[in-house]
């Protein structure tokens, strides 16, 4: 396993004096959003994450290895790159045989993460079961890995693309707790709510510290989302982003887009409805998840 996971230097030295990791996924930068503000986030994350007494931890699949943090001149060419491959459970050992560029999704960013000794992840939102899957079968295999894997993923919920109803059902089917942060209610990526309560409201870091810490110390396997609402004033309106997203979806059917190409559409066409307000609320959203993931490191790490 070793051949395969080389860390950066602000990680191996982090590691080595016990300080906590905040692991990052890399399809925000190669797919989530445009070039130069896809680096201008990252490193802006990254930066939050220290800020909050933490290490950054971004994962990229780049020559061969799983590297578990990114030097500055990586992230710049990752994030300018083209044909970067979205790389989920599935792909790990292609691309890293291949020796293609690979930016991990949050399956994979948690594989990874795991192999590395990292427990708290921070992203943007997770994948979940998309709207017709009774008909297409299309489930994101990051609700598998977080049956799985023990890592806590904080998140703005499940994308507003999908259909939130039947991810928190089948996150229930695998025992995974969707936890409230501040909130009862899922919130929806880029609105603060949805229709849907949470399993479990938490107010603290040190309260998600300690649920963490009970789950794994029972050997209860798998990870747990800590949904945490965008902030109010980035917050878009429910009605207005549930149009929007209606719309993009008629529009896939149409074009007869499948598979893993329907996240990356939905959202280039959400971002193109709404000129350009989803693409700041998602910046915002993440920055926001990187503070509450930084402090929730902070306190699972004093809790060991």
């Amino acid at each position: 396993m070793k051949e395969f996971i080389v860390l950066s230097e602000e990680v191996k030295a982090g590691q080595e004096k016990g300080l906590p990791i905040v692991a990052l996924e890399s399809t925000i930068i190669s797919h989530g959003m445009p070039y130069p503000q896809n680096v201008k986030t990252a490193r802006e994350v990254e930066q939050i994450i220290r800020d909050n007494g933490a290490v950054p931890a971004t994962i990229a699949l780049i020559d061969g290895k799983i590297k578990i943090g990114l030097s500055d001149e990586e992230l710049e060419m990752f994030g300018n790159s083209q044909g970067v491959a979205k790389a989920s459970r599935r792909d790990l050992a292609y691309l890293l045989a291949t020796k293609k560029l690979g930016a991990t999704t949050v399956a994979a960013t948690m594989i990874c993460a795991e192999l590395a000794g990292i427990e708290i992840f921070v992203t943007g939102g997770i994948g979940g079961v998309h709207r017709g899957a009774e008909t297409t079968m299309d489930v994101s295999a990051d609700l598998e890995e977080l049956a799985q894997t023990n890592v806590a993923v904080i998140c703005a919920g499940a994308k507003s693309i999908l259909d939130i109803g039947l991810t928190l059902e089948y996150l229930e089917t695998k025992g995974v707790p969707v936890v409230g942060y501040g909130t009862d209610k899922v919130p929806a990526f880029y609105t603060r709510e949805s229709d849907f309560d949470v399993n479990f409201q938490l107010d603290t870091p040190e309260d998600v510290a300690a649920m963490l810490h009970a789950k794994w110390e029972l050997g209860l396997k798998g990870g747990a989302v800590i949904a945490n609402p965008i902030p109010e004033a980035e917050a878009m309106d429910h009605s207005f982003i549930t149009n929007i997203i209606e719309k993009a979806l008629r529009e896939a059917e149409e074009n007869n887009i499948l598979g893993k190409n329907v996240t990356p559409f939905l959202l280039g066409k959400v971002k193109e409805l709404t000129e350009g307000k989803s693409l700041d609320a998602n910046i915002a959203l993440v920055k926001n998840n990187a503070v509450v993931g930084a402090k929730i490191a902070v306190a699972f790490n004093q809790s060991k």
